[in-house]
């Protein structure tokens, strides 16, 4: 084997040398990059990454998007999501897969609309632009109706033939605007103010027809809807068909789901105030009716009570009268004067018990009666305590040492001491001692003794 080969030494590159030289010629040759597509394969690690795949009809590459960016995002990335993203192009080196570093996120196209839309919403309602306390009442019949609209379109010409129908009394001024386009929303606002400062009309309608979400975009400006709140006269919006809610409604004092049903809303009808004259009317005669009635009969009472009220009935009222209080001014005399004389018999009865002979009568009654039951209660008493003197002198005998004495017991002391001797231990012969007797006493010497 030749020590020199003629072969040139080859370059072998490994995987890893391979990824890395490719992801640095990538990052080094494209900038940040705007690519728009549809998202697909999204997924959240608990990382906080996003990883997915941007789409179109042809290709697709996959997407990174790292915590600290999506911290950023305004909005929730869905699956099927148009999007716009600001991105770097490169290659994950642990798969060698082509991919995009995002940015930045926006939605696309009506999606932005969208997000814009629900953004403004929440903000104002935070403010309490749609605060239902700040709503204007609509007058009942406005006599003067201005219109901001297209004088052009559709809306003006329905809003017109529904008045005319319903309620013709009334007066319609329009204001021509825009209603979309570049620069609508800040002439639909200048309009608003200038309608509102002019004051020449009871209320405002901002209407106009339905369309998709890019052609209402003009009345989900956020001037338009502090222009409506900062109005001084009530404001109704008939903007779109049924199903489209802008801005403007929210803040506006009315909403109509279209111009036609704004009209309706803030028109009476024609016809019902017709019949409801009607009714006030026949109500109003009826109550005519029944009121002259109602006086004839007053009349016709008071006339009565004139023709009762004549001079000569009222004196014979009055004789009567009297008649009667005389009457009752002797009864009443006779009453008093019984009563008076009652009192003074009650009174000369009490003084007659009073008398100084009268209670000597009563006190030696009293006397009588006293020493009486003294003297019976006195006999008594010396009979009970007879009785109860024998009792404890039965008593007494029978526990009286006299009575132990007279069966022939004697009691036995010490001479001269008198103490009582109870044991024959306790006395020594040649002692004298004295016998108690019932009768008498003895005076003795002991010679012997005898223990038991």
């Amino acid at each position: 084997m030749p020590l020199f080969s003629s072969e040139p030494r080859r370059d072998i590159y490994s995987i890893s040398r391979l990824n890395s030289e490719v992801k640095a010629v990538l990052d080094g040759s494209f900038p940040l990059l705007w690519v728009e597509g549809e998202i697909s394969n999204l997924a959240r690690p608990a990382s906080g990454h996003l990883y997915f795949t941007l789409k179109d009809t042809h290709a697709q590459v996959r997407c990174a998007m790292f915590r600290m960016r999506r911290a950023k995002l305004r909005f929730q990335p869905e699956n099927g999501m148009q999007v716009l993203v600001r991105a770097r192009a490169g290659l994950y080196e642990g798969r060698g897969e082509f991919q995009l570093g995002i940015e930045h996120m926006e939605p696309a196209g009506e999606g932005a609309l969208r997000l814009a839309y629900e953004e403004l919403k929440q903000r104002l309602g935070a403010e309490g632009l749609f605060d239902p306390a700040h709503k204007k009442p609509l007058p009942l019949f406005p006599q003067r109706i201005g219109i901001i609209t297209s004088p052009t379109g559709a809306a003006i010409h329905d809003l017109l033939t529904v008045l005319q129908r319903r309620f013709p009394a009334a007066s319609a001024t329009v204001y021509p605007i825009p209603v979309q386009g570049d620069g609508a929303a800040a002439k639909i606002t200048e309009m608003i103010q200038r309608a509102d400062q002019r004051a020449e009309c009871d209320l405002l309608v901002l209407t106009r027809g339905g369309g998709s979400l890019e052609d209402l975009t003009a009345f989900n400006d956020e001037g338009i809807a502090r222009a409506i709140h900062a109005a001084h006269l009530p404001i109704v919006s008939a903007v779109g068909h049924e199903i489209d809610f802008t801005i403007a409604d929210f803040v506006a004092d009315q909403r109509a789901p279209t111009p036609s049903a704004a009209a309706e809303l803030i028109s009476p009808n024609q016809i019902e105030l017709q019949q409801q004259l009607n009714q006030l009317e026949n109500r109003l005669a009826i109550s005519l009716h029944r009121q002259s009635s109602h006086c004839q009969s007053t009349l016709q009472h008071l006339q009565q009570r004139l023709k009762q009220q004549h001079p000569a009935a009222q004196l014979e009222q009055r004789q009567q009268r009297v008649d009667e209080l005389t009457r009752r001014l002797v009864q009443q005399h006779e009453t008093q004067h019984s009563h008076r004389k009652n009192r003074l018999d009650s009174l000369t009865a009490r003084l007659k018990n009073l008398t100084p002979a009268h209670r000597l009568a009563q006190f030696k009654l009293q006397h009588a009666s006293l020493n009486k039951r003294l003297y019976q209660q006195m006999h008594h008493q010396l009979n009970h305590c007879g009785v109860q003197l024998n009792h404890l002198s039965q008593q007494l005998h029978t526990v009286s040492p006299l009575a132990t004495l007279g069966r022939g017991y004697a009691i036995v002391q010490q001479h001269p001491s008198g103490e009582i001797i109870r044991s024959a231990a306790a006395i020594k012969p040649g002692t004298q001692i004295k016998a108690k007797l019932a009768e008498g006493s003895l005076l003795c010497q002991v010679k012997e003794i005898d223990p038991d």
